[in-house]
């Protein structure tokens, strides 16, 4: 099942240096979940000045337990960058779906 993933940064000083010190380990973390299949994309929120300052994630997994297992291991998480993180189940609507082919509805036989 697919899942919008919205994750804010912690607002407390040196957040922005620990997130870019960090951002490697998330980065290739990732890619892992690229590969894997349980990552479809994924991009930084900005600020007004262009900071980065969050994410939004769109991730498939079977369970809501199965992502909550995931954030324990984010380096985002455990390094302490992102303060909230709010997870949604999300739809791709019928005009970007041969974007992600795989969650095409199939018809059922008769």
């Amino acid at each position: 099942m697919l899942y919008a993933v919205i994750a804010f940064d912690s607002t407390d000083p040196g957040t922005f240096e620990r997130r870019m010190s960090v951002r490697p380990a998330h980065m290739s973390n990732g890619e892992k979940m690229m590969t894997d299949g349980s990552f479809l994309f994924g991009g930084g929120i900005l600020d007004g000045a262009g900071k980065m300052v969050g994410g939004v994630l769109i991730v498939d997994f079977e369970t809501r337990e199965e992502i909550d297992e995931w954030l324990k291991n984010e380096p985002y998480i455990i390094n302490k960058v992102w303060d909230r993180v709010d997870v949604h189940p999300f739809l791709v609507p019928p005009q970007f779906l041969s974007l992600f082919p795989k969650f095409q509805e199939h018809p059922v036989a008769d």
